[in-house]
C-alpha cells in the first residue's frame, strides 16, 4: 500500500499527542529508551481513542484506520507525534468502536509495513489488524465472580496437556463445538459407547490443571479457510496477547474469540480445574514481517557476533529476554492473561532461551497477584543461545529460580528411551542401567543421599531445590505418544504387554515426588499412527478416538486410580525436599530393571504408616525384600483398589512381571 495515496485526516478529527524529539540512532540496544508505565497501545472510550507505539528509531509513524479486519484500503491515516521514551502518540476523536487499526513505521526513508503493534489485545481475522473494542463487553455472564479452584500446594497439581483440536474434533467426542474453545464448556457429552467425554471426562479422571497448547493468535493456520482441516500446534506466534481465531466460532468477530476463551476458562474453573497457558516468547513466526521487527528493528531479537540473527529456537530467530523492553513485554503479557483471562499457570516453551533474571521477575510479578499461579518450562534450547550458560533458564539452573519448574527428561528417557531414537528402549523395554535415573526422578530431581548422580543419564547433579520444581512425565505433544513409543521400542510387543507397560510407566510418573504431567488421551491409550512430530499432521493422526475409553477401560481406571491415590495420600506429594530426604527411602534390590522405595513413618502425616512402591519391568516376577510387617496391597498386576487387594505378612513380596506394586502397613 502506498501511504502517499491516502488522505491524512485533519487535526479536527485526529490530533497527535506530545512533541518531544525522538532519537533515530543509538550506539547499542542497551541505550534504547525504556517505556515507563503500561505498554498498552490502544485505549478506547466512546469520546476518543488514544493510540501509542514504541518505535524509538523511527523517523515517522502513521496510524492507519480501517473499516474491516481484512481487505480494502485504509479509510484514514493519522500522522503520529513523537513523545518521550521513544513512544509515538495519537488521539482520534469520536466513537471508533468496531474499527481496526495498524501502525506503519518509517526508518531511513523506508516504510516497514503495517503492524497491529506488539501489544494488540484484539484483532481481526488472521491477526493482521488490531481491533478497537470494549474489553468489558467481552466478559461472559458471571465473569467478575469467576475464581480459581483452591490449591494448597504445587505438590497437589496433576497436569493434563491438551490441544483444542485433538481433544474434541473426533466424531466420537459427542461434542458440538469440535476443535473450539467452547468444546470445553459442554457438559453431558458422551462417546458412542455412552462414556463421558470433554469436560465431564476431565472431572472423572481427576486432573487439577489443563495445560492448553498455544492458544494465542498464531500464524500457520489461515482463519479464513477453516474447512481445509489445516492443523498446527501453534508454536509460531503472531499476536501474543489475543486468543487464536481458529478456535473461535467466528474469527472475523474480534470479540468472539475473547468471549469464548473466557467462557472456556470459566467452565473449567466451575469444574474445579485450573488452566495453564502454553507461551512461546522465545521466538516469533518470522522476523521480516513480525510485529517486533516492524516497530523496533533488531531490538527484540538476539544477534550473533557477526550481526546476523541468532536462532537458538531452530525456528528462525531467538528473542532477547534480557533487553529491558522485551523483559517488560513478557511480564506485562503474562499479567494480561492472568488479569483479563484468569489464567492459572504458564508453560514456557524453550525456557532455556530466556535469561534467569527475566524468569525470576515474571515469578515475582505473578506471585504478587497470586502465589499459587504455577510456572514451568522446557529447561533447554534447540541450539546454544547467545548468552552465557550460567545466565540462562536452563534445567541445570532451576535451583536458582524458586517457584519455577522444569521438565525431567532424565525420568522420561530412563523409562522409555532417548528422544532422538524412537526405536531405542530403556527401563520399560527391560534394558538395564536406567534405575539410578528413575530414582533421580522419583525424588523430584533434588539432592537425595541414596541417588548416585554419577549414574544419572543427563544430570550428574540435582537441579531442583524443591521436588515441585520437577515435572514428572513420560510423553508430551512433541514426541511419540506413549503407546507408539512402546510399539516402536519393544519388539514384538503384544496388546496385553502394551497395556502392562503403559500402566507401569505412569505409576512411576504419579508416584514421583515431582509434579505429574500426562498428554491428553494417554489415559485411553491414544496413538498417533507412529508419527513422532505430528505438529502439522491431519486430524486422522492427531484426533483422540474416544471409543478407546471403552476398549481400554482398565487403563483408564488405572490412571484414575493413580490420581486418586496421589490425592488421598500426602506421602506421594510431600512438596518439600527435607521431607523427601527424611521419609523416602530406597529399598535394596537384586539385579536390574527393578526399583523399590518406602515412604516411611506416616510421611506427610499420611494415614498409612509405611507405603512401599515397586516398579518391575522384568519379563518375569521379581522378589523384593521389605521391612518386616503386615501389609495391605492396593496396586497389583495393573489394578488399583485403595480398600485392599489382599494382604501379605513377613519380609518379602513377589511382584508380577512388567507391573507395579503398591502396599502399605
Amino acid at each position: 500500500m502506498n501511504l502517499n495515496d491516502l488522505v491524512i485526516v485533519s487535526v479536527a478529527t485526529a490530533t497527535a499527542v506530545g512533541c518531544a524529539p525522538v532519537k533515530n540512532e543509538y550506539a547499542s540496544y542497551e541505550l534504547y529508551p525504556v517505556r515507563s508505565g503500561s505498554l498498552t497501545e490502544m485505549e478506547y472510550t466512546p469520546q476518543a481513542t488514544r493510540f501509542s507505539v514504541w518505535a524509538p528509531t523511527a523517523d515517522e509513524v502513521r496510524l492507519m484506520l480501517y473499516e474491516e479486519g481484512e481487505g480494502g484500503h485504509a479509510s484514514q491515516s493519522v500522522v503520529m507525534e513523537a513523545g518521550e521514551e521513544g513512544v509515538w502518540n495519537a488521539k482520534v476523536e469520536g466513537d471508533m468502536l468496531g474499527k481496526f487499526y495498524t501502525f506503519n513505521v518509517k526508518i531511513d526513508d523506508r516504510w516497514l509495513g503495517d503492524t497491529p503493534g506488539i501489544n494488540a489485545k484484539a484483532v481481526g481475522v488472521n491477526g493482521r489488524r488490531a481491533a478497537i473494542i470494549d474489553m468489558r463487553a467481552t466478559d461472559p455472564e458471571g465473569w467478575s465472580e469467576d475464581q480459581r479452584p483452591p490449591l494448597k500446594s504445587p505438590a497437589d497439581i496433576v497436569i493434563y496437556e491438551m490441544h483444542h483440536r485433538d481433544f474434541s474434533i473426533s466424531p466420537t467426542s459427542g461434542i458440538e463445538h469440535k476443535g473450539k474453545f467452547l468444546a470445553l464448556t459442554e457438559e453431558g457429552t458422551r462417546s458412542p459407547e455412552g462414556l463421558a467425554t470433554g469436560i465431564d471426562h476431565l472431572k472423572e479422571l481427576g486432573v487439577t490443571h489443563v495445560h492448553i497448547l498455544p492458544s494465542y493468535d498464531y500464524a500457520s493456520v489461515d482463519e479464513t479457510k477453516l474447512n481445509e482441516n489445516k492443523y498446527n500446534w501453534g508454536y509460531d506466534p503472531l499476536n501474543y496477547n489475543v486468543p487464536d481465531g481458529s478456535y473461535s466460532t467466528d474469527p472475523y468477530d474480534p470479540a468472539a474469540r475473547i468471549r469464548e476463551f473466557k467462557q472456556m476458562v470459566q467452565a473449567l474453573h466451575k469444574a474445579g480445574i485450573r488452566v495453564i497457558l502454553d507461551v512461546v516468547y522465545n521466538h516469533t513466526f518470522n522476523i521480516e514481517g513480525s510485529n517486533f521487527e516492524r516497530t523496533a528493528p533488531g531490538y527484540f531479537y538476539r544477534q550473533k557476533p557477526d550481526g546476523t540473527y541468532a536462532d537458538a529456537s531452530a525456528c528462525g530467530n531467538e528473542t532477547a529476554s534480557e533487553r529491558p523492553m522485551m523483559r517488560k513485554f513478557m511480564i506485562e503479557s503474562v499479567l494480561h492473561w492472568v488479569n483479563e483471562y484468569h489464567i492459572d499457570g504458564f508453560r514456557f516453551d524453550l525456557m532455556g532461551i530466556h535469561d534467569i533474571e527475566t524468569m525470576n521477575e515474571i515469578r515475582r510479578a505473578l506471585t504478587a497477584v497470586d502465589p499459587t499461579i504455577y510456572i514451568y518450562g522446557e529447561g533447554w534450547a534447540a541450539q546454544a543461545p547467545q548468552l552465557p550458560q550460567d545466565s540462562l533458564a536452563m534445567k541445570a539452573n532451576t535451583y536458582r529460580m524458586p517457584g519455577i519448574a522444569a521438565f525431567s527428561d532424565e525420568l522420561r528417557d530412563a523409562l522409555r528411551g532417548p528422544f532422538n531414537n524412537n526405536e531405542q528402549g530403556a527401563f520399560l523395554a527391560g534394558l538395564p542401567g536406567n534405575e539410578e535415573s528413575i530414582k533421580f526422578g522419583i525424588v523430584g530431581a533434588i539432592n537425595h543421599p541414596q541417588v548416585n548422580n554419577d549414574s544419572v543419564n543427563y544430570s550428574q547433579a540435582p537441579w531442583a531445590e524443591q521436588p515441585t520444581q520437577m515435572i514428572s512425565y513420560v510423553s508430551c505433544h512433541d514426541d511419540m505418544c506413549l503407546v507408539d513409543r512402546l510399539k516402536a521400542s519393544v519388539p514384538g510387543i503384544t496388546p496385553e504387554e502394551l497395556a502392562r507397560l503403559d500402566k507401569l510407566a505412569q505409576t512411576a510418573v504419579f508416584t514421583s515426588q515431582g509434579v505429574p504431567f500426562i498428554q491428553a488421551g494417554e489415559e485411553v491409550m491414544r496413538d498417533k499412527k507412529g508419527v513422532h512430530n505430528s505438529y502439522q499432521s491431519p486430524d486422522s493422526v492427531n484426533a483422540i478416538d474416544w471409543s478407546r475409553k471403552a476398549r481400554h477401560a482398565d487403563v483408564f481406571a488405572y490412571y484414575k486410580g493413580l490420581i486418586q491415590l496421589r490425592k488421598h495420600h500426602p506421602a506421594f506429594r510431600l512438596g518439600d525436599a527435607d521431607l523427601v530426604r527424611r521419609h523416602l527411602e530406597f529399598l535394596p534390590v537384586e539385579g536390574s530393571n527393578l526399583v523399590a522405595w518406602r515412604l516411611k513413618e506416616h510421611a506427610g502425616g499420611d494415614v498409612w504408616e509405611d507405603i512401599v512402591v515397586i516398579l518391575n519391568s522384568r519379563r518375569e516376577p521379581a522378589q523384593v525384600t521389605l521391612p518386616q510387617g503386615a501389609y495391605t496391597i492396593v496396586c497389583k498386576d495393573g489394578f488399583i483398589n485403595e480398600q485392599g487387594m489382599g494382604r501379605v505378612s513377613g519380609a518379602e513380596v513377589i511382584v508380577p512381571a512388567q507391573s507395579a506394586m503398591i502396599l502399605y502397613k
